[in-house]
């Protein structure tokens, strides 16, 4: 007789599939156990390694010294009035759109917003559209409300292609989650995609909503320009997080923001509030919801992960990896020199280095590196991957990567 198991069917497979980001910050973790942390170059965890701004620190610790009556009881399940108030006046400032504190939800973080809006419009076997490469949550969001993910490629250099969306909207379609700056891959959206998304979607007649996931925003690099999505694609549900422009990952706040070019604008305002209240993610941390709100413009300087950024694309382009140029936040996204990713992987980890396998993004035979590691880190991990690099040479010429033409495609 089998053992009994208390575990849902749909939770035992997808554990099989659970991520591999954490996947492979476990096995860092044992890593470092056996040969030392300083001998281990752990590039799996988008996990800041700045120090929050000063302006919040200080933001901090006058809302926790005004300890005002009642700031730490139940508030509106939306979050403070004025807190909502304060990120509607940015939002407008920013868009030029007329958000109010009714188009503002307080979240436990991105993650938290997208699960609150995802339950609130999905019924069960509604499609949701995925630009892989893409956050490999995403997927698990999605199937927690009954839906059903539909996978779309990028192309080479992952940018997003509409014609591809076109292809796969059916009436099941109910939305697009975007996310630019990109994770895993730190590419920025230009503006002149998301016109084209608005004017195809005006063409079907389609009521799609774009999720627009944006952690990311305020830390693209010098010179890069990153479009706001509510000013050009008009049902548009921004879901933010504060965990990297503060970092502050450990604090779980964040918000959700439903567009006033949405019709029904009110009626998600109402049932995303009931879907927080509902998932359990009631309330965002009161203490964080006055943080944010008093902190303003704070955030880290990008230019620590630009840095960081650019001399590992530089350094793996530079030994043969091809490798897609980040334009923002901490990622590092190459394609592995064998086209079983996870092979790859494992010979890098025989070097103590660190990576997850593209498989768990939805593009595999590519690797993403979190340069959230100090710049030594970066240098003593190098010689690490050129032997490993050397390795997969080494292998059956069915396992290695043919050369990169001229057109974008592979040879032999």
């Amino acid at each position: 007789m089998s053992a009994p198991t208390s575990v849902a069917e749909t939770v035992a497979e997808q554990l099989t599939r659970s991520s591999w980001i954490r996947r492979m910050f476990e096995e860092g973790a044992r890593l470092k156990a056996e040969k030392g942390g300083e001998n281990v170059f752990d590039f799996t965890l988008g996990n800041p390694d700045l120090d929050p701004p000063q302006a919040l620190i200080e933001a901090l610790s006058a809302v926790v010294t005004e300890n005002r009556p009642g700031s730490h009881a139940y508030m509106p399940n939306a979050g403070y009035p004025e807190v909502r108030t304060e990120i509607a006046r940015r939002l407008q400032a920013a868009t030029g759109l007329a958000y109010t504190a009714d188009h503002v939800i307080m979240t436990a973080g991105a993650a938290g917003a997208l699960n609150v809006i995802l339950k609130a419009i999905l019924d069960p076997g509604d499609e949701v559209l995925l630009l892989a490469p893409f956050f490999a949550e995403y997927e698990f969001y999605v199937t927690n409300h009954g839906g059903r993910v539909v996978v779309v490629q990028t192309d080479e250099d992952a940018q997003p292609v509409v014609d591809r969306i076109a292809a796969a909207l059916t009436p099941k379609t109910k939305a697009l989650i975007l996310n630019s700056p990109n994770n895993p891959t730190g590419v920025v959206y230009p503006a002149r995609f998301f016109h084209e998304l608005q004017a195809m979607l005006d063409e079907r007649d389609h009521a799609l909503l774009v999720l627009s996931d944006e952690p990311y925003r305020m830390l693209a690099f010098d010179g890069v320009s990153v479009p706001h999505v509510p000013s050009l694609v008009r049902r548009t549900v921004l879901c933010d997080s504060y965990s990297k422009v503060l970092a502050i990952p450990g604090e779980r706040i964040g918000y959700l923001a439903i567009s006033p070019e949405i019709a029904e604008a009110q009626a998600l305002f109402n049932a995303a509030v009931f879907t927080l209240r509902v998932l359990g993610f009631v309330n965002a941390p009161a203490v964080w919801q006055w943080t944010v709100a008093r902190s303003r413009d704070a955030r880290v300087d990008p230019r620590f992960y630009q840095q960081r950024c650019e001399r590992m694309y530089g350094a793996l382009t530079g030994m043969g990896y091809r490798a897609i140029r980040p334009r923002g936040g901490f990622y590092v996204f190459a394609e592995t020199p064998l086209v079983d990713d996870v092979r790859f992987v494992e010979l890098l980890k025989d070097e103590a280095i660190l990576v997850v396998p593209g498989t768990g993004f939805g593009r595999p035979a590519h690797m993403r590196l979190s340069v959230t590691v100090t710049p030594q880190t970066i240098e003593r991990s190098l010689p690490g991957f050129a032997r490993a690099r050397a390795r997969a040479g080494r292998e059956s010429p069915d396992e290695r990567r043919g050369p990169l033409l001229d057109d974008g495609k592979r040879g032999e």
